[in-house]
């Protein structure tokens, strides 16, 4: 455990899903809800081979990989955060069926074959570089704003890696929704399932999820609206579906 864990400046968290254990900065890009809602949203079999653009911590991946993939990619363009999602990969025990690979999305002709996976996963930045204010730590930055690849880099790598009729699972911010529909669709990865989230069942949605399939038919279903929290403050019924956790359970 200690060989994995910097202890002054990273922390080690029970994330009270399937077991997982996470190393993350104590500053620095650390998950968050919009990771764990895209885990599950994600579809996954037995036979599911999956790649996470832009992993991070490496959250995303390892839950995919609980949830019964035959094996996941999580490709990491920054050193330090791939370096951090391998020690992950290490600390879960979850070697045999996933690898981490400092790569770029932008780049992935070179480091993968076209077709090879069955789901591509990604939580990419939400803003465009000139929008909003950029955090001061690089690796906050990357994770936020659009500063070593665009939305269109992201959902072009999709469409090179995923298959005929594999899936592409992402989300992102409602006031993109327009924007990524229309690249999706002409990308040959048409929309099919698509779930707004909603902070509370009093506030505007503040996610949507995704899932566009590769070659499929127009014709999008959505879904009904995923609700994090209760007026009460607490999660709500499904979040802590997720964490197999009831009411009764939940810490305040």
């Amino acid at each position: 455990m200690h060989d994995l864990l910097n202890e002054q400046e990273e922390t080690l968290e029970d994330i009270k899903m399937d077991g997982i254990h996470l190393i993350q900065k104590k500053k620095g890009f650390r998950y968050g809800m919009d990771a764990i809602i895209l885990s599950q949203f994600a579809h996954v079999t037995d036979k599911t081979r999956a790649i996470d653009l832009g992993t991070g911590t490496g959250i995303i991946s390892l839950l995919v990989a609980k949830r019964g993939a035959r094996n996941v990619t999580a490709l990491e363009q920054n050193p330090v955060m791939a370096d951090l999602a391998a020690r992950n990969v290490r600390l879960n025990k979850m070697e045999d069926v996933m690898n981490v690979v400092c790569g770029d999305v932008c780049e992935v002709r070179d480091d993968f074959a076209a077709e090879s996976v069955d789901l591509v996963v990604s939580n990419p930045p939400y803003r465009v570089v000139d929008t909003g204010k950029i955090a001061a730590l690089d690796d906050v930055a990357r994770a936020r704003h659009e500063i070593t690849a665009s939305l269109a880099d992201f959902v072009r790598a999709a469409h090179y890696l995923v298959k005929y009729r594999g899936r592409f699972a992402m989300i992102h911010l409602p006031e993109r929704m327009v924007e990524i529909l229309g690249l999706l669709h002409d990308m040959n990865l048409e929309p099919k399932r698509l779930r707004m989230v909603y902070p509370n069942r009093k506030l505007p949605p503040s996610m949507f999820m995704v899932e566009a399939v590769k070659g499929a038919r127009p014709g999008l279903k959505v879904m009904p609206p995923l609700i994090l929290m209760e007026e009460d403050g607490t999660y709500s019924e499904e979040i802590l579906s997720y964490h197999n956790m009831t009411k009764e359970e939940e810490t305040p």
